[in-house]
């Protein structure tokens, strides 16, 4: 134990760089599969900052009076959105005050974040470098007066505060030179060749000083969201841009918006998903989520759309879960200040990380599905010494006090909450592949809790498997079948989630569920449907344990979404089919049969078990 050297005025950073130092002298941690050894430092870190800063970040969002002219309000477009003339847009500088912007503060924010890297817009669409670039004329040194490269003030801060470096730069899209591509040329063309000189004369150029005049880069971060097929950009240009990096920094990472998948080309270092579009399943590669606190990238004076801390860390965790990390954006204003409302997010995620950071850097996925419990995610880490820790981010604390976890058949050698610096026990009860924990009336953290399963090896799953609720039942989906039913694709919710997803069901059709039963119950089998035949014939039966209950299947008629709208919807209806007997402890096998009155289908949405 180390508690002795641990006091309430101890910095919560500190603490965790000491539980960090622990664990590498118990087990180092095992790289995720699949990731090369240069990328091996991004999966450790798991989360950075991305900063969206430009000669945009001067117009806030407005121009002349006029919002930019789209609804997804991103600022950093407004030069190509409300059209406006280069010279025009460079006198937005003069908004800048030169004696307040100090990159080094956004490096400690990060630092104080918990993020391990920062990635700067070194030049965004708009074509302009924020470095002292001898390429072009149409950069910071040559409209600064004393001459400034944010590039290069950058750089020596994160050297200084041991943060990696990563670049973003524009190499498709340049509104700025005549040969770069900005969506205008689909009605006037651009040629092949013309296309070439830009790449040539800027691209080629520009990334070679990026690459040789700041050290070490990290990470390079291109912004090419289709494939290189879809654009006038060519394969070989996208190869030459990528050797270029190859020989100058062999070390930096390459992202997938290069405009090359992972799939294309095996050299590409991580997949970067949508703007803001969060994991759904495991990957077994690198792969990031760039994210933005509010939702334009370049400061917008006029963003109401803020996500709070719940909903980042979730985001965060989320993505760990599944193997991807998540690249946080800040958008400075003009004078290089960061919003109020960015920051102290920052912060809080900060704090949380300080004491839960162990779930989440140098961790990865576990073998359970991402959506099996409805109390949150799972993470580990496995260390090269055979020790497993299995991370339980809980974002739903039971009000009863106990923690069903489903899937995992290898007994825990210890629980207990990361946040207790004594590592006190937590009482638990195995039985066979559900462990029941029993957890302290009050949560340890108001965003997320998290539960440390410690274990000698790493242990055996079974993910085929209904977990238990902790409302006490067990909720059969569409999403958690034993088996896929390609004949009944999933219909996503509609009318704004008032039609529900739901799968049709025309002819006589079989679903088929997996559950565990801990002890000799008995359950309520309510289902949940739509039916538009008022013959109230066709049935549903449901057979499990030897024992089979149906019922006829009833008109459930219309319902209205939203009052004087016209909105009248297809009403699903939850009915109790009967009462099923499980006699002993194990594994059951839940059958439903849905067969439809003649041409008339059934909208099958979910069965529920809830014990008597």
């Amino acid at each position: 134990m180390f508690s002795w050297i641990i006091n309430n005025d101890t910095p919560r950073i500190s603490i965790f760089k000491l539980i960090i130092v622990l664990l590498m002298v118990n087990g180092t941690m095992l790289a995720q599969e699949n990731t090369n050894k240069r990328a091996e430092w991004f999966t450790d870190s798991r989360f950075g900052m991305f900063i969206h800063w430009g000669i945009y970040s001067g117009a806030e969002g407005i121009w002349k009076g006029e919002k930019i002219r789209h609804d997804n309000n991103y600022a950093e477009w407004i030069y190509y959105r409300n059209r406006i003339e280069k010279q025009e847009y460079i006198k937005l500088l003069d908004r800048f005050n030169w004696d307040e912007i100090n990159p080094e503060e956004w490096v400690l924010l990060a630092k104080k974040a918990g993020m391990k890297y920062v990635t700067l817009t070194a030049k965004h669409h708009d074509g302009f470098a924020l470095w002292d670039s001898q390429v072009s004329d149409y950069d910071l040194g040559n409209h600064t007066v004393p001459k400034r490269d944010i590039v290069k003030e950058l750089a020596e801060a994160c050297t200084k505060h041991d943060m990696k470096l990563g670049l973003y730069y524009s190499h498709w899209v340049d509104w700025e030179h005549p040969y770069g591509w900005d969506h205008s040329k689909e009605i006037y063309g651009l040629t092949e060749e013309n296309f070439n000189t830009y790449w040539q004369e800027k691209v080629m150029p520009q990334m070679r000083e990026l690459l040789t005049n700041y050290g070490k880069i990290s990470l390079i971060w291109f912004d090419m969201w289709m494939h290189h097929s879809k654009t006038v950009v060519k394969k070989d240009q996208l190869l030459q841009l990528k050797g270029l990096i190859r020989e100058l920094q062999p070390e930096c990472l390459v992202n997938s918006r290069l405009g090359l998948s992972i799939e294309e080309d095996t050299d590409i270092d991580y997949k970067t998903l949508r703007d803001n579009h969060l994991g759904e399943s495991k990957e077994n590669f690198p792969w990031q989520t760039p994210a933005t606190v509010a939702h334009s990238w370049g400061f917008n004076a006029s963003e109401t759309q803020w996500k709070s801390t719940s909903t980042l860390l979730q985001s965060i965790v989320g993505n760990v879960s599944l193997n991807g990390n998540m690249m946080l954006n800040i958008g400075p204003r003009a004078n290089g200040e960061v919003p109020h409302e960015i920051e102290q997010r920052l912060e809080e995620i900060g704090q949380w990380l300080s004491i839960n950071g162990n779930s989440i850097y140098g961790a990865q996925a576990f073998d359970l599905s991402k959506d099996m419990h409805d109390w949150g995610n799972i993470t580990c880490k496995k260390l090269k010494n055979g020790k497993t820790l299995v991370f339980l981010h809980v974002t739903n604390w039971p009000l009863h006090q106990q923690l069903p976890v489903t899937g995992i058949k290898s007994k825990p050698k210890k629980i207990y909450l990361l946040a207790d610096r004594q590592k006190a026990s937590l009482d638990f009860r195995f039985n066979n592949v559900v462990t029941t924990i029993d957890l302290p009336e009050k949560q340890p953290d108001d965003y997320i809790s998290t539960i440390v399963l410690e274990f000698d090896n790493y242990p055996d799953t079974d993910a085929n498997l209904v977990a238990k609720s902790t409302y006490g039942g067990y909720s059969l989906s569409l999403n958690n079948l034993s088996e896929p039913a390609p004949d009944h694709p999933i219909i996503k919710a509609q009318r704004k989630g008032t039609i529900p997803s739901h799968i049709k069901v025309k002819k006589s059709s079989d679903f088929q569920w997996r559950i565990y039963v801990e002890k000799p119950m008995s359950v309520y089998a309510d289902v949940s449907y739509s039916s538009q035949s008022k013959q109230n014939k066709g049935a549903i039966t449901i057979k499990a344990a030897n024992v089979e209950i149906s019922e006829k299947i009833r008109f459930t008629g219309s319902v209205v979404g939203e009052p004087n709208l016209d909105w009248h919807i297809d009403s699903f209806n939850s009915h109790r089919i009967g009462v099923l007997d499980f006699p002993k402890p194990g594994y059951y096998d839940i059958m439903l049969n849905i067969v439809p009155y003649t041409n008339k289908p059934v909208d099958f949405q979910w069965l529920w078990l809830s014990e008597l």
